[in-house]
């Protein structure tokens, strides 16, 4: 790794340091991205891993109390110090990062730009920070003689970075990363035609007690019990492609069709599981979509997708908002977000009026479900501050749809054992009809709602 680095730091230039003969465009359009994503550093103590020559530091130093700048080439270092050095909250460093001491508990942010793919698997898992990062393929169009780089997946960085746990110093705590948010860095997408950039904002967590059955948040119940990669994929096969919820594909496109989108508009996909409405929305309507999911997983395999559909236009909803307990102040956000006369589709999971069934009472308190009527929910979302609220019970549909879906269960059944396994199959069977009683019987119920902002 030296080696290569007095190769391509000769003159510590920025086309050097990223390796990129545009490198001074990209950074025109990248810098703005990724500070915009960053939380408030006001009074933070900041340290930035693999620094350079100071592409970041000199904007972080103007947001943190304190940044101590970390690089391995000692001629980046200077460079940055002959750059930054004049500014009294910092402090450079020439060191190794898998080898550096830091007091614990002295930190309130790492950030890093383009350094973990220089890192062994091993050396990754001991680093565990915040961290933006590079991933896949390499990204710059410097020639190189030879290659240490460690080319990585966004899925294989991820379980990398979050697996990682350390005790606390009596030993009585542990912690790891949780992941706040994770995105393609959209700079690379239109001006490289590259969607493996990926940025990862983490937050350090407590760890729960007591083995991988105790969840300490949702989206861990999410990723290691609901959602696990082999779940989403069986859910897929019985849904069809893109899709992991009741209807799939013919929902989708029949209540998405009800806003009559127009090209260039902007979408805000919240819960878009692996993406198949998005890429409808996309190719149909050449809209812009951002897609939103608490599950980690649904999320990998969004992007993955959409690496594959090259569909730039779609970053990384339908059916999670009842998860969410105060869902007046989530419709608040989005009357908030909204442009003058933009639209809010919804459909979602609702319930009967009460009493419930003990089978259904027991249900939603398992599932973290958070429900309401569907008059209620209308009533919320005008509470929110939207008009035109249309409420539609679409619960003989969905009666409708999970008995087409099991019949095509039966079809497909020994091709799905084939591919999953039996145990995989009954557990999805099952489920749909379970879901089937509850629906037939009032106590579950399917909500679709419209709304528009003045």
């Amino acid at each position: 790794m030296t080696e290569f680095w007095r190769t391509h730091s000769k003159k510590a230039t920025l086309e050097e340091m990223m390796l990129d003969s545009h490198a001074q465009d990209l950074t025109v359009q990248e810098l703005p991205e990724i500070l915009s994503m960053l939380p408030s550093l006001e009074n933070c103590r900041v340290l930035e891993l693999g620094a350079g020559i100071g592409r970041y530091t000199q904007h972080l130093l103007t947001k943190a109390q304190h940044v101590t700048a970390v690089d391995f080439m000692e001629s980046f270092v200077e460079r940055n110090r002959l750059n930054n050095g004049h500014h009294g909250n910092a402090t450079f460093l020439q060191a190794d990062v898998t080898k550096l001491d830091i007091p614990k508990n002295s930190v309130d942010f790492i950030f890093s730009n383009w350094l973990l793919m220089y890192l062994s698997d091993e050396e990754l898992q001991r680093l565990s920070e915040k961290m933006l990062e590079s991933c896949n393929h390499r990204s710059g169009d410097t020639m190189r003689k030879f290659n240490p780089t460690c080319y990585r997946t966004e899925a294989q960085y991820t379980q990398l970075i979050t697996s990682a746990q350390a005790k606390d110093q009596e030993g009585a705590q542990t912690f790891g990363f949780d992941v706040v948010l994770k995105k393609q860095v959209q700079t690379y997408i239109k001006m490289k035609n590259n969607p493996n950039q990926i940025c990862w904002l983490l937050e350090k967590a407590q760890r729960p007690l007591g083995g991988t059955n105790h969840f300490q948040t949702f989206q861990q119940f999410l990723d290691y019990q609901q959602y696990t990669r082999n779940g989403i994929l069986r859910y897929e096969k019985m849904f069809g492609a893109g899709y992991v919820s009741t209807g799939g594909a013919s929902t989708t496109k029949e209540f998405v069709d009800l806003l009559n989108l127009k090209p260039g508009q902007k979408v805000l996909d919240v819960g878009c599981g692996i993406g198949g409405g998005d890429f409808y929305m996309a190719k149909k309507y050449g809209v812009e979509v951002l897609g939103l999911d608490l599950s980690e997983n649904m999320v990998e395999i969004a992007i993955e997708r959409a690496a594959k559909e090259n569909l730039p236009s779609v970053w990384f909803y339908r059916d999670t908002i009842l998860h969410i307990d105060d869902k007046l102040a989530l419709f608040k956000r989005f009357y908030s977000w909204l442009k003058p006369g933009g639209q809010l589709l919804i459909s979602d999971y609702c319930c009967g009026e009460k009493p419930w069934s003990p089978q259904f009472e027991a249900y939603v308190k398992q599932r973290g479900y958070i429900l309401h009527t569907p008059a209620e929910y209308g009533k919320i979302i005008e509470k929110a501050g939207f008009t035109e609220v249309h409420t539609e019970d679409r619960t003989s549909q969905f009666i409708q749809v999970i008995e087409a879906e099991l019949q095509k269960a039966e079809n497909i059944k020994v091709e799905f054992i084939q591919e999953f396994s039996e145990g995989d199959y009954f557990a999805i069977v099952n489920g749909w009809k379970d879901k089937l009683q509850r629906s037939n019987s009032g106590d579950q119920r399917w909500g679709l709602f419209i709304a528009k902002r003045k």
